[in-house]
């Protein structure tokens, strides 16, 4: 893969390109997955990768949970918004932020971690949750697995701690639906904001970066077009953001974390 894919323009070129990166252009979500499972070797492997990202302080504030029970991930994925691939895809991992290892830490040495009250340490813990999920994710591409997020598991934080066992302190960042992609399946790579969008040089230019959003709604809804889907990234974004009723229950997620332990003041 190219440059020219992950954007969608003939024109965008790399002058440095290997192996990982190739891999890293090619990423796209799959969302339908092949009969086999992924091994228990495979799955160690994903958690190996997942654990040498870079962590704040060291805390390793993460835990994993791998689902493969149908029941149980038929369950998580009633709770996720009902998407199917979820309960199809072989194996399913829950990633958890999760200061509850380390109030357990301080329970047994008599003293207190009250910074884990504050907000910086929650996203400590949920920045450093992502950062092992994606090493997990690119370890997969390179295991001939596809995956997809699953942001979803959000909607009902409270029913998913339930469901998973988990501890108080601890709260369900996001899924990741694991498996063989499914041959069929025609997905192509979506197209990225051109880099003249995102990257700033020195300071940040708000006019100019704007100024490649046109083109891009223009490709993105190409895309779409493609797969029978309406749209242009600059509609979704803003349908997406509307309000409270486009977030599927997460508006209330300051308040469920503050019940599961993670008060964030």
């Amino acid at each position: 893969m190219s440059a020219s894919d992950r954007y969608g323009d003939p024109a965008a070129q790399l002058a440095v390109l290997n192996d990982v990166l190739r891999l890293q252009l090619a990423h796209r979500s799959v969302r339908k997955f092949g009969p086999r499972d992924v091994t228990d070797d495979e799955l160690a492997a994903l958690v190996a990768a997942a654990q040498s990202a870079p962590t704040s302080s060291n805390l390793q504030p993460w835990s994993v949970v791998a689902v493969r029970d149908p029941g149980r991930k038929a369950r998580l994925a009633a709770l996720a918004g009902d998407q199917a691939f979820v309960a199809q895809a072989p194996l399913l991992l829950v990633w958890v932020a999760d200061l509850g290892r380390a109030r357990r830490l301080a329970a047994r040495a008599g003293t207190e971690v009250a910074a884990a009250d504050y907000l910086e340490t929650t996203i400590i813990a949920f920045v450093d949750t992502s950062l092992a999920a994606q090493n997990a994710v690119l370890a997969a591409r390179s295991l001939g697995l596809g995956s997809v997020f699953v942001g979803a598991i959000r909607n009902r934080p409270a029913e998913v701690a339930e469901e998973l066992a988990l501890p108080p302190h601890a709260v369900a960042a996001f899924g990741l639906a694991v498996g063989e992609p499914d041959p069929a399946d025609t997905a192509g790579i979506k197209p990225r904001l051109p880099q003249d969008a995102v990257l700033h040089r020195e300071t940040y230019d708000a006019s100019g970066a704007d100024a490649h959003i046109p083109a891009y709604d223009q490709r993105l809804a190409a895309y779409h077009g493609r797969y029978g889907l309406p749209g242009d990234w600059s509609g979704r974004v803003l349908a997406r953001l509307r309000g409270p009723e486009s977030m599927a229950g997460r508006h209330r997620l300051r308040e469920t974390l503050e019940r599961l332990g993670l008060p964030s003041r």
